[in-house]
């Protein structure tokens, strides 16, 4: 699996990557793996607010349909509008070209309830299947 240094990541696969207030997030490398070929993706909108955790986000695959839940809490300011045309995006390329959204970060001590490439890749070795 493809785990990045310099983002953060949760439970459920989601990754972020911080830039002051700017966040941008999407799903990872293990969870477009997991899904298998992509094939819907649905997306808030500009100006929508999500919350840490909280689903904001739908991915459908051949495989599954699968909520999205966002790693942090903050107002939608860019929705990446080529994955909603163009699922397979996020199976070529999850963390470059498929990104979902950028959010305008509302705490950023919410960071503290995310890990970090290494303590993932170790989440991920203990939870293997």
């Amino acid at each position: 699996m493809n785990v990045p240094t310099g983002l953060f990541y949760t439970k459920e696969h989601e990754w972020v990557n911080i830039e002051g207030k700017k966040v941008t997030m999407g799903i990872d490398d293990y969870a477009q793996s997991s899904l298998g070929d992509i094939t819907f993706i649905e997306l808030p909108k500009v100006g929508d607010v999500c919350e840490q955790f909280k689903q904001f986000a739908t991915v459908e695959s051949v495989k599954a349909a699968s909520d999205v839940y966002a790693p942090l809490s903050g107002k939608i300011i860019k929705v990446n509008e080529e994955v909603q045309n163009s699922p397979e995006i996020v199976n070529q390329s999850p963390y470059e070209n498929g990104w979902f959204v950028v959010i305008e970060l509302s705490d950023e001590k919410e960071k503290d309830n995310l890990m970090d490439s290494t303590a993932y890749q170790k989440y991920l070795e203990e939870n293997k299947e």
